[in-house]
């Protein structure tokens, strides 16, 4: 059966204001779980340590034109976007001006729609769009949950999850009822799973019964080819196709794709 079509890009916010909990691991190794089935995915690094570029190995020499030229309109969207080694995955980088640009945004009129602004009318190219926000609840964050059609939530399998996901969840409703009305939150990913720790299934156990099936079934395991891979500026997937962290993703591939047909439909 064909999959419905949609005349623009899905954009999908990956965020977490808790560092390390793997949102930049997720954002570039699903977008190429889900560029591996033909889809036509961008990344777009809003983190001003513009870890999802060198993951995806853009050198920083070729980040001139980034993010922060877009969102402050001194650059169109099409003119960041550097194609990545993998057939169907591009990329926005991020570069150093990024962290000044929460203090130069403050005087912008519409602050909070700087992103979506810059994005409307320039997605046709794509299915899906994945901001790989940075890792606060900050105007950067805003701007992507803003511009996004839905928000995707690593979780780390640690005691504070649950606390740290709630906050976020207020600000989504937040956002929702203040600038973006439509959006919604497409799923809760539980990353760094070990499952040699009790803790770890405690944890996974108490987000399925507090969210239900928003939690996807695929679980993220704590892999050392999946924490390796960044730093030959490869998604775990080119690194070590074979390794479980690799299996892992492309089945949250499947699974994410699986949730977007029956949405569309919907």
């Amino acid at each position: 059966m064909a999959e419905p079509s949609r005349s623009s890009a899905r954009v999908i916010a990956v965020a977490n204001q808790k560092g390390g909990v793997g949102k930049t691991t997720t954002a570039i190794n699903l977008a190429t779980a889900m560029a591996a089935t033909k889809k036509t995915v961008l990344i777009i690094d809003l983190d001003p340590q513009g870890n999802a570029s060198t993951g995806l190995g853009i050198d920083r020499s070729a980040r001139d034109v980034n993010s922060y030229h877009v969102m402050l309109g001194e650059a169109a969207l099409a003119d960041a976007v550097i194609a990545t080694s993998i057939p169907g995955l591009s990329v926005v980088p991020s570069g150093v001006d990024l962290s000044g640009a929460e203090i130069e945004l403050v005087e912008f009129e519409r602050r909070e729609h700087r992103l979506k602004e810059s994005l409307a009318g320039s997605l046709a190219a794509y299915d899906y769009v994945l901001i790989d926000c940075p890792p606060s609840l900050n105007l950067l964050t805003l701007n992507a949950l803003v511009a996004a059609n839905a928000v995707m939530v690593p979780l780390q399998c640690e005691f504070f999850a649950l606390e740290g996901v709630s906050h976020l969840i207020k600000t989504i409703e937040r956002v929702r009822q203040a600038f973006n009305p439509g959006l919604e939150l497409q799923g809760i990913i539980l990353t760094m799973f070990d499952k040699r720790n009790n803790l770890s299934d405690q944890v996974a156990a108490d987000v399925r019964e507090y969210f239900g099936d928003k939690v996807y079934k695929t679980v993220i395991p704590r892999n050392v080819r999946v924490s390796e891979a960044p730093s030959h500026g490869k998604p775990v997937l080119l690194y070590d196709m074979k390794c479980l962290g690799s299996e892992a993703y492309i089945n949250l591939a499947s699974e994410v794709l699986k949730r977007e047909r029956e949405l569309l439909r919907a």
